[in-house]
């Protein structure tokens, strides 16, 4: 069942500062919260690590001393950093909030793009990605869901928390960090990401929207992770026949197993799009792609997570991990030049020894997810919808309702969703019901005269009607005694 609406934090001032107003995403590190940044009145994201992420002393400076040098990249298709703090045992970043939808959300909804499209996407997140290369900068999780699109159309690129200074690129935990279906074959061989492998990742994302469905899929992470090493990406045209040269030779370009290959940066990448729009006839650029692919689920999750070595697995009996443990190589690992035949048969020992330790961390959560997969769906996205548009959703994907509640909200206007249970995007039983909170619009009350009592008095009579007491100034008065309230 979906917390969302027992979520400890919603509703609750951070930092003496932050009112929480309700969850928008959870992922693997951090959960996402809307927010009113009270001192400047204004609406905000704030994205708040898991409490127990934040006892990693070292996991802790290190998102904050990398959130720090986000926060420099003052890009228009980067989404800003305004503050970053914490209170007990919530380590949090506020950051600018985007009202609109992921890229994630837009390919579930309708598949395959026009390359018009695709391209209108991919070139500012090139060129968000481009400004953080050029300042020495790695993302590592480039994927749909980090893409924002805004209600106005701008495209925004969301979530670095797991950049890393291009010097420093190498992970030394044992671990990978990432994303298992965007994840560049130098991540999953050498555990080494640069700007090379956000290249990839982009390409990976490219081919998905100009397909409707990822290059490389399996029942569960290990056959995408040996996909990625021995498999090149496929020509988009040979999914969606019709498609431009130019855009396979653009995929092909970005996603190389070879990272030599690849363009040196996102950059260059922008450069290379360009010129194959410029390829393009405007016909070519707004062709529809015939019978558009829904995304099948490949058996991994599309999450971020950093797990601890022993695998935890959650309620639905998912390993929820990107985080992939690297098996050492000690002494009782074969000598060089020994080869040992894999589960897929190839004399590839590095790849033999990560695929026996993937699978056997994930492969029976992964199993057991993929059997039961069929029964569920996912709660469409509702927030911001009006109440009826909310219920046809629902009703289009073939899920009840099981009520309504009306809750007051200064951020979203009246009749609009502001919350469900289940949440957007959580799963779901194929007739399962959803709640629906929907805004009533801000709440009004009447000021209270508070004239010509004490400054203590008035706060008091503020705060009992629900007001927050604002900025105190003081000037002279020959009718109000000193101490006292003049007028409000």
């Amino acid at each position: 069942m979906d917390m969302t609406l027992q979520d400890p934090l919603v509703g609750q001032l951070l930092d003496g500062r932050y009112r929480i107003e309700a969850r928008i995403a959870v992922g693997g590190m951090a959960t996402v919260y809307r927010a009113v940044d009270t001192r400047l009145d204004r609406v905000l994201a704030l994205k708040v690590m898991h409490p127990a992420l934040a006892t990693d002393v070292s996991f802790v400076e290190r998102f904050i001393r990398e959130a720090k040098s986000v926060a420099r990249l003052a890009h228009p298709n980067v989404v800003a950093v305004f503050d970053q703090g914490a209170q007990g045992a919530y380590v949090y970043l506020a950051m600018e909030y985007v009202a609109g939808c992921t890229l994630r959300d837009v390919l579930r909804e309708r598949g395959a793009l026009q390359p018009r499209a695709a391209l209108d996407i991919l070139e500012p997140v090139l060129a968000a990605l481009g400004a953080a290369h050029r300042a020495g900068f790695v993302h590592r999780d480039m994927k749909p869901e980090n893409v924002l699109i805004g209600d106005d159309g701008r495209v925004k690129v969301a979530d670095f928390g797991l950049v890393r200074a291009v010097g420093t690129a190498t992970d030394t935990t044992g671990s990978l960090l990432g994303t298992v279906s965007y994840l560049a074959p130098e991540q999953i061989e050498h555990g080494t990401a640069d700007t090379r492998s956000d290249v990839y990742a982009c390409g990976v994302v490219l081919y998905e929207m100009l397909t409707g469905a990822k290059p490389h899929t399996g029942e569960n992470a290990a056959q995408v992770i040996y996909r990625h090493l021995n498999s090149d990406v496929p020509a988009p045209s040979a999914v969606v026949p019709g498609l431009p040269v130019a855009l396979d030779s653009l995929v092909a370009s970005a996603t190389a197993r070879n990272p030599e290959v690849r363009p040196h940066d996102a950059v260059l990448l922008l450069a290379e799009s360009r010129e194959a729009r410029a390829a393009l006839t405007d016909a070519e650029l707004d062709a529809v792609p015939p019978g558009a692919l829904s995304d099948a689920h490949d058996g991994t999750d599309d999450r971020t997570s950093v797990i601890p070595r022993a695998l935890p697995v959650d309620g639905d009996g998912v390993h929820r991990t990107s985080r992939l443990e690297m098996p050492p190589e000690g002494p009782a690992a074969p000598r060089r030049g020994t080869v040992r035949r894999g589960p897929f048969g190839g004399p590839h020992r590095k790849l033999v020894m990560v695929l026996t330790a993937v699978l056997l961390t994930l492969g029976i959560g992964t199993g057991v997810w993929y059997i039961n997969s069929g029964q569920f769906t996912q709660v469409p996205s509702l927030l911001g919808q009006t109440q009826q548009a909310a219920e046809k959703r629902l009703s289009d994907k073939g899920l009840g309702l099981k009520g309504v509640e009306r809750v007051f909200s200064d951020t979203v206007e009246r009749g609009s969703v502001v919350n469900s249970d289940p949440a957007s995007g959580d799963r779901i039983r194929g007739n399962g019901s959803v709640k629906l909170v929907v805004s009533r619009g801000p709440e009004i009350v009447r000021v209270p005269d508070v004239a010509e009592g004490s400054l203590a008095d008035a706060r008091r009579a503020l705060k009992k009607v629900g007001l927050v007491p604002g900025m105190v100034t003081r000037e002279f008065s020959e009718d109000v005694a000193r101490g006292e309230v003049i007028r409000t």
